[in-house]
């Protein structure tokens, strides 16, 4: 296990400084984040020991179990997954960033917990740019009026916008839903500064996604591959 995970990672780095240096662009500019959902503790830790520190959970309580059994080392936790409201009062205590924000009501729970332990929680809004029923997120044109409100939590930062692009082998409309993010990204800068980020990119479109601007990607399985071996 430990030989495969450290060849995937080491090849994957390799391939984003790659596309990184291609697109004109700088591999600060890129936060990887290892989606270790599936995956026991001990695989965190080989990464961890070649000096990867980001890593991305999608289910509350895995979160806290693996915070639990690694809370000696300086690990960078986000949360990626759908947020159930009553679970947030275990995800704000670990997760640095959480990615996937876009109701009200996650909002404002997020700010009760954050001011209960005096933290500023680093935030992202989950945008359904592709307009798929299936997907979570704000559509575009409600984004200005949720963050008028959202940005009146003292105890919250929204630092950028997340997107998943559909799941489709055309090229170009996954390409247009990242351009169309950034576009977006680009356009609510000038109003609120602080939104910078874009977590877009997973295993199958990283590609795509830093050449679009992605500044945190969100790739799994090219790691960890398919299941624990």
């Amino acid at each position: 296990m430990n030989n495969f995970l450290i060849e995937n990672y080491q090849t994957l780095l390799n391939e984003i400084q790659k596309i990184v240096e291609k697109s004109g662009r700088d591999m600060n500019s890129i936060k990887l984040v290892a989606v270790s959902k599936n995956f026991p503790s001990d695989a965190i830790e080989i990464l961890y020991e070649k000096g990867h520190r980001d890593f991305g959970e999608n289910r509350a309580q895995d979160l806290r179990e693996k915070y639990e059994d690694l809370k000696n080392l300086a690990i960078v936790w986000h949360f990626i997954g759908r947020i159930q409201t009553n679970k947030i009062k275990y995800i704000v205590p670990i997760a640095e960033y959480i990615h996937s924000v876009w109701r009200m009501k996650e909002i404002e729970e997020i700010q009760k917990r954050a001011e209960e332990i005096n933290k500023t929680q680093k935030v992202l809004l989950e945008i359904n740019i592709s307009g798929e029923n299936s997907k979570a997120g704000l559509i575009p044109n409600e984004v200005d009026a949720f963050l008028q409100e959202a940005t009146s939590f003292k105890n919250i930062k929204i630092i950028g916008l997340m997107t998943m692009a559909p799941y489709t082998d055309n090229t170009h409309v996954i390409r247009n839903v990242f351009r169309s993010l950034r576009e977006l990204r680009d356009n609510l800068n000038k109003k609120y500064t602080s939104i910078k980020e874009l977590s877009m990119g997973m295993t199958n479109d990283y590609k795509m996604a830093i050449e679009e601007g992605a500044t945190l990607l969100r790739i799994g399985t090219k790691i960890f591959g398919n299941r624990y071996l």
